[in-house]
């Protein structure tokens, strides 16, 4: 899914619009941080923003195409990855990315936030998909440079690898509280890089000859 066209909020134009976009948007991330997606008013974060009201809602015309360009952004705004020569030092490399992510006392929380919109709102969902598999596709080729390079077989699914590395950090951001630290974000990436090694990723799952 790419979110651009003609819907609200999907043009990426320069000059002053760019400086009123990127306000509107930190406005955006600060509200969803603060109060959580069902709470969150156009009003108030064209207020935040210092731009007036018509501008907001004439560009983005709704909350959910607001959180969408807001993800949009923060995927184009995110660290590129991180390339050592090492499959299991570039797993490291992207969990203790993940995990500075949300253990970030804003960043933390407006994750949960758009998760919980998620679950609940398909505009959200969408959104969010299209953020990480930008991600996912951002650090794909460190598995694929191992692959070359003969760290694991041929055939290994190279974006369920990188998967891999973030879902336990995922789970205990959102299920467990369980300590989220830096030990927490090796062990993540040393499980998925043994497993990939292993063959666990091959495509059609059937592992290992």
């Amino acid at each position: 899914m790419v979110i651009e066209g003609t819907d609200p909020g999907t043009v990426r134009p320069g000059g002053r619009t760019a400086r009123v976009r990127a306000a509107v948007l930190r406005a955006a991330g600060d509200a969803l941080a603060e109060q959580g997606f069902a709470h969150m008013d156009l009003a108030d974060i064209a207020r935040r923003a210092e731009v007036g009201k018509t501008t907001v809602y004439r560009r983005w015309g709704t909350v959910t195409s607001l959180v969408a360009d807001l993800l949009m952004d923060m995927a184009e705004q995110s660290l590129p990855r991180t390339e050592t020569g090492s499959l299991l030092d570039d797993l490291k490399a992207n969990a203790r990315l993940v995990q500075r992510t949300l253990t970030d006392p804003r960043q933390g929380a407006l994750f949960k936030a758009v998760i919980a919109a998620a679950a609940c709102e398909a505009r959200t969902a969408e959104a969010l998909h299209h953020f990480y598999d930008i991600r996912v596709k951002e650090w794909a080729p460190c598995v694929q440079q191992a692959v070359d390079r003969g760290e694991v077989p041929e055939g290994t699914d190279v974006h369920e690898v990188i998967r891999a590395v973030s879902a336990p950090l995922y789970y205990r951001f959102l299920m467990s509280g369980e300590s989220l630290d830096e030990a927490a974000a090796d062990r993540a990436a040393e499980a998925a890089a043994a497993a990939a090694r292993a063959g666990a990723y091959l495509r059609g799952g059937g592992g290992p000859a």
